[in-house]
């Protein structure tokens, strides 16, 4: 269980990840997630499953999620989870076996904190010369990301990306 701030194509990577790998994802709360930046990363969209109204308890929906999914990111649209149903849901998802990742919020004891940060881009189609204004499209993203926390058993990761 991780909370994710920062540049969304982070949340976004780890979909792409899980599901070019076989496993299953879903989208909680974010009805403006890019979906084709997704699929750019390589993610496999027939293994998503996209809510982005969960309604007045996204929590709850994430919580039933957790159940057949791998991998499920909950936006909380600014709200906070107090501890003792943090607990719980983060108790359910260690025992289903789903990595849950939230944004959008503060999710009351959370073991990590991962915030991501846009280094640069690389832009393609631009010409040969290089870069011009206003032509080609960003081909790729650079990322800082930085963790804080610790999940017992795994090392501790400073900084990646550049």
């Amino acid at each position: 269980m991780a909370v994710l701030t920062g540049a969304r194509s982070l949340p976004l990577s780890m979909v792409a990840a899980v599901t070019a790998a076989g496993g299953h994802a879903a989208i909680i709360g974010q009805p403006r997630a890019g979906l084709l930046a997704a699929v750019e990363m390589g993610a496999d969209l027939s293994r998503v499953a996209v809510i982005p109204d969960p309604g007045a308890d996204p929590v709850e929906v994430a919580a039933v999620l957790l159940d057949g999914l791998d991998l499920v990111v909950l936006d909380l649209g600014g709200r906070s989870v107090p501890g003792a149903r943090a607990r719980a849901v983060t108790a359910r998802a260690r025992q289903k076996g789903c990595t849950l990742l939230v944004t959008g919020g503060d999710w009351s004891g959370a073991q990590v904190r991962l915030d991501a940060t846009v280094s640069g881009y690389e832009v393609v189609g631009a010409g040969e010369a290089g870069p011009v204004p206003g032509c080609g499209r960003i081909g790729r993203v650079r990322l800082v990301t930085r963790a804080r926390g610790r999940i017992p058993g795994l090392p501790r990761v400073a900084a990646v990306g550049g």
